[in-house]
């Protein structure tokens, strides 16, 4: 995933001729299973010696939101604690009605802005 943010960043920098990449902003949603410390450190690593090795890297969390069908609740992802097992979990269940629920966001990585010096 790192290695895909870095060669789109560096092809839109090519295309618009800059001459430095000054900021890196992505939003990576909660759910996606990426651990944002791992995808610093192969930002780093993967970074050297290129172009974006100077680059300023954001990462903005976006949080799971669902929707019900049945009783059309659109909100954020309800979490249960388990304090036996030390455990919090998200629910995919509505917490209006108990109906199942579709997730609508939180599952995504994308750029959102790149900054360049032309």
């Amino acid at each position: 995933m790192t290695n895909s943010i870095i060669e789109t960043v560096l092809d839109e920098a090519n295309k618009r001729n800059a001459k430095s990449i000054l900021e890196v902003h992505l939003v990576v949603g909660r759910f996606t299973m990426l651990g944002l410390e791992q995808l610093r450190y192969c930002y780093r690593l993967l970074t050297k010696d290129t172009p974006l090795e100077q680059a300023k890297l954001r990462i903005e969390r976006e949080e799971g939101r669902v929707r019900c069908e049945r009783c059309k609740f659109e909100g954020p992802i309800q979490f249960k604690e388990e304090p036996q097992y030390h455990l919090v979990f998200p629910t995919l269940e509505c917490p209006r009605c108990g109906g199942p629920v579709e997730l609508t966001s939180g599952r995504s990585c994308y750029i959102k802005s790149v900054k360049l010096r032309a």
